[in-house]
C-alpha cells in the first residue's frame, strides 16, 4: 500500500511541476505575442504619418514601456487576488481540520474512493495522508492547491513585463535600423514571421493543431498593422 501511495504522489508531483511550467511557457508566448502585435500597431501607424526615425522611436519606446507596464500591473494584481483566495482556502481548510477533524478525514475518504479506490484502500491511504500532512493532505486533494507552492504575483509580473519587451523589441528594431526605403517592409516582413512562430508554438504547448493557431496570429496581426497604417496615413493626408 506504501508503495503505491508513494508512487502515486510522485507522479502527481511531476505531473503538477509540468503543468505549472506549461502554464508559465504559455504566458510567456502569449506576452510575447502582445507585445509584437501591439508594438508593430503603433509603430507601422506612426510610419504611416511619418518616415522620422526619432518620432518611430519615441512611438516604439513608448508602446514599449507602456505595454510592459501594463502587462506587469494586471498580472500581479490578478495573481495576487489568486494568491489570497488560496491563503483563505487554506485558512478554512486548517480551521475544519481542528474543529472537526474525524468529519474531514471522512471527507477525504470519500474524495479518494470518488477517484477510483476501494473504500477499504481509500480509509487506509485517508488516514495514511492525514497522520503525515492532513493540511497538506486535503489542500492538494480537496482544493487542488500546493501548500508549498502558492502562486507568486511578483514572478509573475516579472515573467510578463519580460515577454512582452521581448515581443516589442522586435517591431521597434526593425522599424528603426533600416533604411527609410524598407523599414516598413522589413517591420511588416519580421512580424508576420514572428507571429506564424508565436502561433505554433502556442498550438504546441497546447497540442493542438499548428495551421489554425499560426493562420489566426498572422492574420490578426496583419489587420492590425494595416488598419494603423491607414490611419496613419489619413491622418498625414488631412495634415494632421
Amino acid at each position: 500500500m506504501s508503495e503505491a501511495t508513494g508512487g502515486e504522489s510522485h507522479d502527481e508531483a511531476h505531473s503538477g511541476g509540468l503543468g505549472t511550467r506549461l502554464n508559465w511557457l504559455r504566458a510567456a508566448v502569449l506576452g510575447a505575442n502582445d507585445g509584437i502585435v501591439s508594438t508593430a500597431g503603433i509603430v507601422v501607424g506612426v510610419a504611416g504619418a511619418t518616415d522620422s526615425r526619432p518620432a518611430l522611436l519615441t512611438a516604439g519606446l513608448a508602446g514599449l514601456l507602456a505595454g510592459s507596464m501594463s502587462m506587469a500591473a494586471g498580472e500581479y494584481v490578478s495573481v495576487s487576488t489568486q494568491r489570497d483566495s488560496e491563503r483563505a482556502a487554506l485558512a478554512v481548510e486548517k480551521r475544519e481540520l481542528k474543529e472537526q477533524p474525524e468529519a474531514e478525514l471522512e471527507e477525504l475518504t470519500r474524495m479518494l474512493a470518488d477517484r477510483g479506490l476501494s473504500e477499504e484502500v481509500a480509509r487506509e491511504a485517508a488516514v495514511q495522508l492525514t497522520d503525515r500532512d492532513a493540511l497538506r493532505a486535503h489542500a492538494r486533494v480537496e482544493l487542488g492547491i500546493d501548500p508549498d507552492e502558492l502562486t507568486n504575483p511578483w514572478h509573475a509580473a516579472g515573467a510578463s513585463f519580460l515577454a512582452f519587451t521581448v515581443g516589442a523589441l522586435l517591431p521597434l528594431l526593425a522599424i528603426v535600423l533600416p533604411p527609410a526605403s524598407a523599414r516598413l517592409y522589413v517591420t511588416v516582413l519580421s512580424v508576420l514571421a514572428a507571429l506564424a512562430l508565436t502561433g505554433w508554438w502556442s498550438a504546441r504547448l497546447g497540442a493542438a493543431a499548428a495551421g489554425p493557431a499560426v493562420l489566426r496570429n498572422v492574420c490578426g496581426g496583419a489587420l492590425a498593422m494595416t488598419v494603423t497604417y491607414a490611419a496613419g496615413s489619413a491622418l498625414d493626408a488631412v495634415g494632421v
